[in-house]
């Protein structure tokens, strides 16, 4: 098993960045993929992105261009790293993982079976 622990939301201002970081503990991130997924209230759980065990990144159409994806290896943690937020990117960001092969950097929230308990991101204007 392994166990995350997101860190780094706060309120920024819109056109500002964040940099959201997820510790894992129990397990080698690189074993995983991991991913990031984000609720707004009143919304569906939706996907951000992921990185694959072999580095490969997937992304949202909403955040492609916007945010990146990273992996450290050596201090076995995931970041989001998010420029020109926007307001429509207000919600609680989770830092997922899943240990199974055929998930290669799924945009589907039932395909990850570990979850942090989430950090809030407010982007004000």
């Amino acid at each position: 098993q392994v166990q995350l622990v997101e860190s780094g939301g706060g309120l920024v201002q819109a056109g500002g960045s964040l940099r959201l970081s997820c510790a894992a503990s129990g397990r080698t991130v690189s074993s995983y993929v991991m991913g990031w997924f984000r609720q707004a209230p009143g919304k569906e759980r939706e996907f951000v992105a992921a990185f694959s065990r072999s580095g490969n990144t997937y992304y949202a159409d909403s955040v492609k261009g916007r945010f990146t994806i990273s992996r450290d290896n050596a201090k076995n943690t995931v970041s989001l790293q998010m420029n020109s937020l926007k307001l429509e990117d207000t919600a609680v960001y989770y830092c997922v993982a899943d240990r199974r092969l055929d998930n290669y950097g799924s945009a589907r929230a039932s395909a990850y079976d570990y979850w942090g308990q989430g950090t809030q991101v407010t982007v004000s204007s």
